[in-house]
């Protein structure tokens, strides 16, 4: 074997061994046993958000147990795949070898993608996500890219086997997106995706514009940490003002006949949250309480922050204005204003494939110290 393969499988060994100590797998085997023995006790579903609680945290921990066991296993079986290519003659060696260069790549990219996974050790990092987009300046461009991320960011979900729960969708008049509110509902998500907040600005020929003029849109992405019953994120009711309408759907139209949107309005804050999505007024109120919480405990977590680093700004300010591009036109490039990686596939990136930000973008808030 070369030596610099040799080096490079040692290199990468070096990781994956990091990576397993990290991650603890004694602990999580035992984990592992711990909510099995929970999910077959018949009572469990009871109590069904407890019971989601432990199939879904059951579900997670088996499939970074199985993730790790298998890039171990293909780390091990590597060294057998470049003997096989040196045992070979002519063009089949040739291809032995290039199959053993492809995994090397590929082992390599799938360890250290799961080597960031393990930088998310922040206190609310293993929290389901809360994804809010609002549309920015750029008129209904703006709206019609509010759309657009909204789609990406449940597609990104949808590769990767990340249930979605959307809350509120607020349409614009003509086309695209006022508002929109969803929860990415898988453990580790809020650490994950916290690195996609900020503004998102898109260059393109507007397909709004008669005149096929060049237009700049923006659309800002907020992710919160979802609420658990441990945060003691307590609401008065009397804090709590309570407004019922019509759901509405694109170009203002009526979805039913019923007063079952929600809009409540905290108070003291002033902060203001809307659901719609469900059936009854009922889950509405639920779902909008939800996200309430999740907005006052962001606010308590970013005042704590301040009072013990009050010299450091806050997570919005420090993720900058503008934290990504995407530009269709004159040119096609995604860059990544914090980490400058880019891509020449807006489309691929625009239909979920977003991995390589979002991991640069870990790198980048280890890195910086966030």
């Amino acid at each position: 074997m070369h030596p610099d393969v040799s080096a490079d499988l040692e290199s990468l060994d070096a990781t994956l061994t990091t990576v397993e100590k990290v991650m603890d797998l004694d602990e999580l085997r035992r984990r592992i046993d711990e909510l099995e023995m929970q999910a077959s006790d018949p009572d469990l579903w009871n109590d069904q958000e407890h019971a989601q609680s432990v199939t879904s945290e059951l579900s997670h921990a088996q499939s970074e147990l199985r993730r790790v066991s298998e890039l171990r296993s293909r780390l091990d079986d590597l060294p057998v795949l470049y003997e096989l290519a040196e045992a070979e003659e002519g063009d089949s060696a040739v291809a032995a070898l290039e199959d053993a260069e492809t995994e090397r790549a590929d082992l390599r990219r799938d360890i250290e993608a799961m080597e960031v996974k393990t930088m998310l050790a922040g206190e609310y990092d293993p929290r389901e996500a809360l994804v809010n987009i609002r549309s920015g300046a750029g008129g209904v461009d703006a709206a019609d890219w509010a759309q657009m991320l909204m789609r990406m960011y449940i597609r990104w979900a949808e590769q990767h086997g990340h249930p979605v729960e959307v809350y509120d969708t607020s349409y614009a008049e003509e086309a695209g997106l006022k508002s929109a509110t969803f929860a990415v509902k898988a453990p580790y998500m809020y650490g994950t995706l916290s690195v996609e907040q900020g503004t998102h600005r898109l260059v393109r020929i507007s397909p709004f514009d008669n005149q096929g003029r060049r237009q700049t849109s923006f659309a800002e992405v907020e992710v919160l940490p979802v609420v658990e019953t441990t945060d003691h994120i307590d609401i008065d009711e009397n804090d709590v003002r309570v407004d019922v309408y019509r759901s509405s759907g694109p170009g203002g139209q009526s979805v039913n006949t019923t007063d079952s949107a929600v809009r409540l309005t905290h108070v003291p804050t002033g902060i203001v949250v809307t659901c719609q999505n469900e059936k009854s007024q009922l889950q509405n109120k639920v779902a909008a309480m939800r996200v309430l919480q999740a907005k006052l405990l962001e606010r308590k977590r970013l005042e704590e922050r301040a009072q013990m680093d009050a010299l450091k700004s806050d997570t919005g300010a420090s993720w900058g204005n503008q934290m990504r591009s995407y530009v269709l036109h004159p040119y096609q490039m995604v860059k990544d204003l914090r980490t400058n990686v880019e891509s020449n596939n807006p489309s691929a990136v625009l239909d979920g494939d977003l991995d390589q930000f979002i991991e640069a973008g870990i790198r980048w808030r280890m890195n910086e110290g966030e």
